[in-house]
């Protein structure tokens, strides 16, 4: 038995109990926590501590649940590559990284689940070895520390209250000025691990990871880890804390979904509609709403999963090809893919009675029913029917029309480990936001609103469903460049500048004053005056001195004569 499906096997069983555990935590509103003490200075206990409630326990169920599907689906994907096992286990590092992450009730755990996810989220990047891969996994890596420098900083403030257990502090010092500082720093940290604007740019960057990679972290891990810790951190919002990250979520999601809009690129625009959901669980998280943002969370986990893998067997069959005017009438080559692609695709978009739909449907109710301005109202339907937009653009591209790729294609759907693997999400993308609503909602919110904001979601996503075909349906036939809009594409393309401002801003004058530095300095006035010019003057000396001693006594002579000759004429 291969590596591969020893931990499927190992990942589905432990998703099966974990699942089943939490259901019973939930009913019982049990809650468990281990602590084993590891070191004592002082007053400070370092212990080891295990959070075991109904959302660490859903949460973990659903990641080791995903990832046993993608290491399913890799078996075959990375079935060329060399050293498969050592993508694997990567993997598993990953999700283990991830578990360690949820189960952590204390900042110094949670830091070592938090770097970890860090350093192989860096491994994984540069998996396929070239500059680009390079480039984007130092961009994630980087952008990432800024996080982890955050949440040491708030471990060295937590010192205060002689405990890193926050789980215990968050309700009772909401108002103290130590407290608000740490939960500043935690909201920046999660900001940067959930790519929120200004630190948007590293992830469709990270787009350069094996597809599979990408369905992993842009579902259950990676850029989910600063939404959780924000769940678990909600309790020590000020109003002052949720209104700022109300902002930037709710720009994040209108950015990502204009941004999605314009991109060309199969796997980006996939991130993107990513970046645009976790915009939509920060905003409602800092609404208040956290078990909102968790239901998310978990739907948009699997059907984002399965978004990817989609795209994976796509690309895998187009020759490495992910430029989606080159597809086109995929759905005639690929009917299985296309149909899990398009389920997914509905789910995204919030359509009636798939998983998407009871989350997104009750997310934008809620923000419906709360006093906020009309800026936050705009945006929120704005951004929803952008995503429609971009989801039926993307549907338009590749299933529908004629094939643009080259004309002695071989596509077929002869990958039955990857299609396997596709499947097994198949019917929780479809069922889990009710079985969800259900479980996580014994007593259903009780939402009234006018017949016109009650169907607004709806109207928004038909109005999407409308300007993506219209759109789609014009630039298909009109190439870009001669179109006006075309300048301002390219802005929204680039993410409001965002990845210039993070790479190129930041490295264009500190290289540019090092040429300077190198043409005036090192290869200028130093050069004559310091290293070169002295090491040729101690060499001039010691060939001189070395003359004088290989010639002592001739030298002596001629002293000898010159000595004379200077008594003589004296």
């Amino acid at each position: 038995m291969s590596i591969c499906m020893i931990y499927f096997y190992l990942f589905f069983i432990s998703f099966i109990s974990l699942f089943f555990l939490s259901l019973n935590f939930m009913v019982l509103d049990k809650t468990v926590i281990l602590e084993f003490m590891l070191l004592d200075i002082n007053s400070c206990f370092i212990e080891m501590v295990i959070l075991l409630d109904w959302m660490s326990l859903l949460f973990m169920s659903f990641v080791l649940f995903i990832s046993s599907m993608v290491i399913f689906y890799s078996e075959e994907y990375m079935s060329g590559d060399l050293n498969i096992n050592r993508f694997i286990l990567l993997v598993v590092m990953f999700v283990l990284s991830m578990m360690l992450l949820i189960i952590s009730p204390n900042l110094i755990s949670i830091l070592l689940g938090w770097d970890g996810l860090g350093l192989v989220s860096y491994c994984l990047v540069i998996y396929y070895q070239n500059e680009k891969s390079y480039n984007a996994g130092m961009l994630t890596a980087l952008t990432n520390r800024i996080g982890d420098v955050m949440l040491l900083m708030s471990i060295a403030w937590m010192l205060n209250y002689g405990g890193w257990n926050y789980i215990y502090y968050l309700d009772y010092f909401k108002l103290d000025f130590k407290m608000q500082l740490i939960t500043y720093m935690v909201i920046l940290a999660a900001m940067t691990k959930s790519a929120q604007i200004p630190f948007s740019s590293w992830l469709p960057a990270a787009m350069a990871a094996p597809t599979p990679v990408s369905s992993l972290v842009h579902s259950s891990t990676l850029v989910t880890a600063g939404v959780y810790l924000l769940i678990r951190f909600n309790f020590s919002f000020t109003e002052n804390m949720m209104y700022l990250l109300l902002f930037f979520s709710c720009l994040t999601m209108f950015m990502s979904g204009l941004g999605a809009n314009f991109e060309f690129d199969l796997k980006k625009i996939i991130a993107l509609s990513t970046l645009s959901q976790l915009g939509l669980m920060m905003s409602i998280l800092s609404l208040g709403g956290y078990k909102l943002a968790f239901f998310h969370l978990l739907t948009h986990a699997l059907f984002k999963a399965l978004l990817f893998m989609c795209a994976g067997n796509i690309i895998h069959n187009m020759n490495n090809n992910q430029d989606i005017r080159y597809m086109g009438g995929l759905i005639y080559h690929m009917p299985l893919t296309c149909a899990f692609f398009n389920i997914s695709n509905f789910s995204l978009c919030g359509l009636p009675f798939l998983s998407g739909f009871y989350s997104k449907d009750l997310i934008v109710e809620v923000m419906s029913m709360m006093y906020l301005n009309i800026f936050i109202y705009v945006l929120f339907y704005i951004s929803i029917g952008l995503t429609v937009c971009y989801s039926f653009r993307l549907t338009y591209y590749s299933l529908t029309g004629d094939m643009n790729f080259i004309s002695l294609n071989n596509l077929s759907e002869s990958s039955m480990k990857m299609l396997k693997g596709m499947g097994g999400l198949i019917f929780f993308v479809i069922m889990s936001g009710s079985i969800l609503s259900w479980l996580m909602f014994p007593s259903p919110y009780f939402i009234c609103l006018p017949l016109l904001f009650k169907f607004m979601t709806l109207i928004m996503i038909m109005f999407g469903m409308y300007i993506g075909y219209s759109v789609s349906s014009f630039s298909y036939y009109y190439n870009n460049k001669s179109l006006s809009l075309y300048k301002y594409s390219l802005f929204f393309s680039l993410m409001w500048n965002m990845p210039i401002l993070s790479t190129l801003g930041i490295n264009y004058y500190p290289i540019k004053m090092g040429n300077i530095y190198i043409k005036m300095f090192d290869q200028g006035w130093y050069e004559y005056y310091g290293s070169k010019n002295i090491f040729n003057y101690l060499k001039m000396l010691t060939w001189f001195f070395q003359k004088l001693s290989m010639n002592h006594l001739k030298i002596w002579f001629i002293l000898m004569v010159l000595w004379l000759m200077f008594i003589i004429l004296i």
